[in-house]
């Protein structure tokens, strides 16, 4: 009797320690099948360009006058500069956009006003083929100030699209040549982040003269690019 007086805290022990691993097996099932392992994955960057050849152009032409008063150069300004908006819509100009209006006195070396000037300058999108007349055209109806132009892809959208799957490819192309190095395969896609955009469009400068002949605009090419972060599973 007095054995199992003695035995007995080991068996309530025992039993205890039972109770404690079933109810962490109920707690985790996976502790009684076996932990599943996260996949492995590699990660690498993936970089594409879309080189095009732009085929919209954005000019901007304003018209600047100097007179004795306020009223009176502002007059002269709107005059010549609803000529130069006449003449650049009737020369294929579209989506016209009034960029600054400014009217401002000039001061003698004293500080005495001795005039006032007004400026007022308007954008006007066409076709890379039209931009040389539209510059004429603004010019040859009282512009005496013009900038630009700015080069531009219609389908921006769609051949950034092309340079995002371009670059996906990429980072694919890579991702195989670290498991060729590393002995293992690269399986489907787990995770891609978007971190690239396109460049802004590109500017010329373009004289305000008149020429003899139409202005000439070389619309070169541009790179669209995009960059992805691309994670693949490893098989």
């Amino acid at each position: 009797m007095e054995g199992m007086r003695r035995l007995l805290p080991f068996v309530v022990l025992a039993a205890a320690v039972l109770a404690v691993a079933a109810l962490a097996g109920i707690g985790r099932p996976e502790a009684a099948r076996g932990e599943t392992a996260t996949p492995d994955t590699v990660t690498t960057l993936g970089h594409g360009v879309i080189t095009v050849a732009p085929d919209e152009a954005t000019i901007t032409a304003g018209v600047h006058t100097q007179a004795a008063s306020a009223s009176a150069a502002l007059a002269e300004n709107a005059k010549l500069m609803n000529a130069v908006i006449a003449a650049l819509k009737a020369a294929g100009g579209q989506e016209l956009q009034t960029q600054q209006v400014s009217l401002y006195p000039q001061t003698s070396p004293q500080g005495d006003v001795t005039g006032y000037s007004a400026d007022n300058s308007v954008s006007a999108k066409t076709k890379i083929a039209g931009a040389g007349a539209l510059i004429d055209a603004a010019v040859g109806a009282g512009a005496n100030t013009v900038s630009g132009p700015s080069l531009d892809v219609s389908d921006r959208d769609a051949r950034y699209r092309d340079a995002l799957g371009k670059a996906v490819a990429d980072a694919r192309l890579k991702a195989e040549a670290l498991a060729k190095a590393g002995g293992f395969g690269v399986g489907p896609v787990s995770s891609v982040t978007e971190s690239g955009s396109a460049p802004p469009p590109v500017f010329q400068a373009i004289g305000a003269a008149a020429k003899a002949d139409s202005t000439p605009i070389e619309p070169g090419t541009q790179d669209i690019t995009a960059d992805v972060t691309v994670t693949f599973r490893i098989r």
